[in-house]
């Protein structure tokens, strides 16, 4: 039989582990995770507020509770955990699934000062990332400029303009409830250095910003007719035309007088963070112009707009792991079909699937396929890969290695911890929000 491991358990990684028992009953997978949680970027990733999506998770769970796939959470692959060579020993197989999990800088001068932060770190808080830091994000903050203009950074910009009605609903951890709900931010920039028929969030998430309650949304007419794009909208794809009608009916519609205003700018690019105090106070922008082959040029024109809160949403990016090849140009593990190639030479029973396959790019439902190509590849190797001796139990190879897992069990306290919770509140299920609590819960397993 087929021993398979499976390292990340978000989409990529219960994608794979789901194409691997359906296309062959003769293989075992177990699915690692470094937290005790499983579900990746779907649990610590996807809005409080979008619950549509984070229903994917319902999918997700039915995965991980076949009864050939288990899921050890717990288990860090690596440096401080188990090496991937030993990995590689205890099973037939590995697949990296481990996504990309750092933020692309701006490379701009004063982007480390207080109250500049990676969207990613803005994210991780309120969705109760264990690893994540109170960085008191919101104190002393009226004006906010988000950098970027793709669903990450439409997503921060609405939890910024979001009010307590809204978010206690949520499973959003109560100290980033309390916090967001004594917000004082009433200016909020999202911008831009492209135009915005260039934009990279898609509608349905741009059109959610114009149901804010007390919130008016505002596009400047004369900078996004700058894009050929946003001024003769027909030659583009319909995506990108659709944007173009909502930000078109927000640029023509009359100013409004709510509380809070979000102002979606566009052909702005940071070229400095200006401090105030030893804190963030503004961000200096280049003015730019279409080159003419979809890119911007600099004017040498500049714009200051206040801030003392910045969050930098421009991108993700693969990091290495230690014992893997790694391809620093693209972020992504060098592979040929998922699986992972060596100074040109595929390395038998190491496999990668999902953003550190091919790179942060598309939406969940990406990672289907992308998971499919790379299990299949596991597969028609499997011949040769199960001539290898491993133990005949995993997981006691694993306590071996002075690794106790959280099993399946472990996570349905952690769930039962956190409807707890949210009942003590008064408010719904409430996520944990940190390694003490989440690892004292999943070891409380009485039902």
């Amino acid at each position: 039989m087929l021993r398979v491991a499976v390292v990340g358990s978000g989409p990529s990684g219960c994608y794979t582990a789901q194409s691997l028992v359906q296309l062959d009953s003769g293989v075992r997978v177990d699915v690692l995770d470094r937290l005790p949680c499983p579900y990746g970027l779907v649990r610590y990733g996807v809005a409080p507020d979008h619950e549509k999506i984070k229903s994917l998770q319902n999918n997700l769970r039915t995965i991980l509770e076949h009864d050939r796939v288990r899921f050890l959470g717990g288990v860090q692959a690596g440096p401080g955990g188990v090496p991937v060579a030993r990995l590689r020993q205890i099973y037939h197989a590995v697949v990296y699934c481990v996504g990309a999990a750092t933020d692309r800088r701006l490379g701009i001068p004063g982007e480390d000062l207080p109250g500049s932060w990676s969207a990613t770190r803005f994210v991780a808080w309120y969705s109760a990332h264990p690893d994540a830091v109170d960085g008191g994000f919101l104190r002393d903050a009226r004006s906010a400029v988000v950098i970027g203009v793709g669903n990450v950074a439409v997503d921060v910009t609405r939890m910024l303009a979001r009010g307590l009605a809204e978010l206690s609903p949520t499973d959003m951890p109560q100290a980033a409830l309390t916090a967001l709900a004594a917000s004082r931010v009433t200016e909020i920039h999202m911008v831009g250095r492209r135009g915005p028929s260039q934009a990279r969030f898609t509608t349905k998430e741009l059109r959610e910003l114009g149901t804010l309650p007390e919130t008016d949304v505002t596009v400047e007419p004369a900078e996004a007719a700058s894009d050929p794009g946003y001024t003769d909208p027909s030659a583009l794809p319909a995506p990108q035309r659709r944007n173009v009608e909502a930000l078109r009916g927000w640029a023509e519609a009359p100013r409004g007088d709510a509380p809070r205003r979000i102002r979606l700018r566009f052909f702005l690019r940071p070229v400095e963070l200006l401090a105030d105090g030893g804190h963030v106070g503004a961000v200096r922008f280049e003015r730019t112009a279409p080159d003419g082959r979809g890119g911007v040029t600099g004017t040498g024109r500049y714009e200051d707009i206040e801030a003392q809160l910045v969050l930098r949403s421009v991108g993700y990016r693969g990091v290495p792991l230690e014992g893997l090849p790694f391809d620093t140009t693209t972020g992504t593990v060098p592979n040929l079909a998922g699986r992972v190639v060596r100074e040109g030479v595929v390395t038998p029973g190491e496999y990668v699937a999902g953003w550190i396959k091919r790179g942060p790019t598309g939406v969940i439902g990406t990672n289907r396929p992308c998971a499919k190509e790379t299990a299949t590849s596991v597969l028609e190797d499997a011949p040769s890969l199960v001539l290898k001796d491993v133990p005949a139990d995993s997981l006691t190879a694993l306590r071996m290695e002075g690794i106790e897992p959280v099993e399946w069990t472990g996570w349905q306290s952690i769930e039962r911890a956190e409807a707890e919770l949210g009942a003590s509140l008064g408010r719904g299920v409430v996520k944990l929000p940190d390694w003490q609590s989440l690892m004292k819960a999943a070891h409380d397993s009485a039902p």
